[in-house]
């Protein structure tokens, strides 16, 4: 067995990245944060890690994936929920910077999800989890 490395992937950043050259999310705001002023009522896609796991015999990185997709409506937030999930599934089988991308399965989503920090907004969450091979 081997052991895992000292630090994993960057994996939001490489989702991020993934996000942000896609043009169905051209003017969104995609970040592992909200910005300074966000409501909830704007376009956006929050990317966070929310866990996974090492595959040290295949030196592959599983992580889950939590998507915050926000919108002005709730027909604008599942359209934008829609494109990021179809963005980063198109990943599978390619190199993206240092990692392969050998899999993405999604595991819940798009799902409505009220949020209670900010009153007005239209969020749905999404999880995907992908499996990276790091070289």
């Amino acid at each position: 067995m081997t052991t895992p490395p000292s630090a994993f992937p960057d994996v939001e950043k490489l989702v991020v990245d993934v996000l942000k050259a896609d043009p169905a999310l051209a003017g969104v705001t995609v970040a592992v944060q909200a910005p300074a002023g966000f409501d909830g009522t704007q376009n956006a896609v929050l990317v966070n890690r929310r866990g996974g796991a090492w595959i040290g015999d295949l030196h592959v990185d599983k992580p889950l994936i939590e998507f915050e997709v926000y919108g002005p409506t709730k027909n604008a937030a599942h359209i934008l929920a829609n494109a990021a999930r179809r963005a980063l599934l198109a990943t599978i089988g390619k190199q993206v910077g240092v990692n392969l991308v050998q899999d993405v399965e999604e595991m819940d989503g798009p799902r409505w999800m009220p949020d209670y920090l900010y009153r007005g907004a239209n969020r749905y969450l999404c999880v995907i989890q992908l499996a990276l091979t790091v070289f």
